[in-house]
């Protein structure tokens, strides 16, 4: 069983700022001779699908915890071994 729940938008924006950490690393050595546009688009544009994906995320987890509860209303109660009970 997993410690804590994944979250996959989080996931992405760490995976952005690395990018960006390798390409300014790469600019900075002289490997590379990046734009600043390019840093720019790169950071909107990850971050941007972070939120899309953490969004996408929090529908899915809406969905099914409504699913579920729907389902545990829907069950049949549990039966009581009383006096009321069918023999």
């Amino acid at each position: 069983m997993p410690r804590h729940e994944f979250r996959p938008g989080r996931a992405v924006a760490g995976l952005v700022m690395l990018a960006l950490a390798a390409g300014y690393a790469g600019d900075a050595a002289g490997f590379w001779d990046a734009p600043p546009e390019f840093f720019i688009g790169l950071f909107t544009g990850g971050l941007w699908t972070a939120l899309l994906v953490t969004w996408i995320g929090y529908r899915i987890r809406r969905r099914r915890a409504a699913r579920k509860a729907s389902r545990e209303k829907d069950a049949a109660p549990p039966s009581s071994s009383g006096s009321q009970a069918t023999r």
